[in-house]
């Protein structure tokens, strides 16, 4: 290197050389830049003691008249396999009190299952339980897993709550009441363990 080039070098090494200088007086980056912790009082949150709750409702997946509750999205093609990995359906189904769709309303399942699985009929279900009723109301808890359907009891882990089960975690256990083969409507009895505040 010229003693030219070098000296053209000189004002652009200077302004690293203060920039380094800089950096290093600043102190320490924060560990995080984009997370702090919080007090939750701050945000209006009681933390008081965790509790234990059970939830137990039927949810209708009506697939054929003219009040459906769950719309077929995608079909698989038809040389899929039999359990028709690639289905998928988007839901609103009521969750009523008893098996009986004109019982009690106390929220809607409000998501989506799909076929995933080649192997077995097992469905992934990514579904909101939107409650409607009681201190519930305006509430609601996520359940997002794997769903065998033709297993006698399947259970599914409950990764988050809102309203007043914020913080909820948990899981759920699913066991079809009744199954029409014909129409594909399914009365599904949810038993629902949720930790929360």
């Amino acid at each position: 290197m010229t003693s030219a080039s070098m000296a053209a070098l000189a004002p652009l090494s200077s302004l690293v050389l203060v920039l380094l200088v800089l950096l290093s007086s600043a102190g320490p980056a924060p560990a995080s830049a984009f997370a702090t912790a919080l007090d939750p009082s701050l945000m209006g949150v009681h933390l008081g003691k965790e509790k234990l709750s059970h939830f137990r409702f039927y949810w209708h997946d009506v697939l054929s008249g003219p009040n459906l509750t769950s719309v077929r999205v995608t079909t698989p093609p038809s040389n899929a396999s039999a359990t028709g990995f690639g289905l998928v359906n988007v839901i609103d189904n009521p969750l009523t009190l008893l098996p009986d769709p004109a019982s009690e309303l106390v929220g809607r399942a409000q998501g989506l299952y799909l076929s995933a699985s080649q192997e077995e009929v097992a469905l992934l279900m990514i579904m909101n339980f939107a409650f409607v009723s009681g201190k519930y109301n305006g509430s609601g808890i996520t359940v997002m897993g794997r769903n065998p359907v033709f297993h006698k009891v399947r259970e599914m882990p409950v990764i988050a709550g809102c309203g007043v089960l914020r913080f909820a975690r948990g899981y759920a256990q699913a066991s079809t009441h009744t199954f029409d083969l014909k129409t594909g409507n399914a009365v599904v009895e949810y038993n629902v363990y949720v930790l929360h505040y």
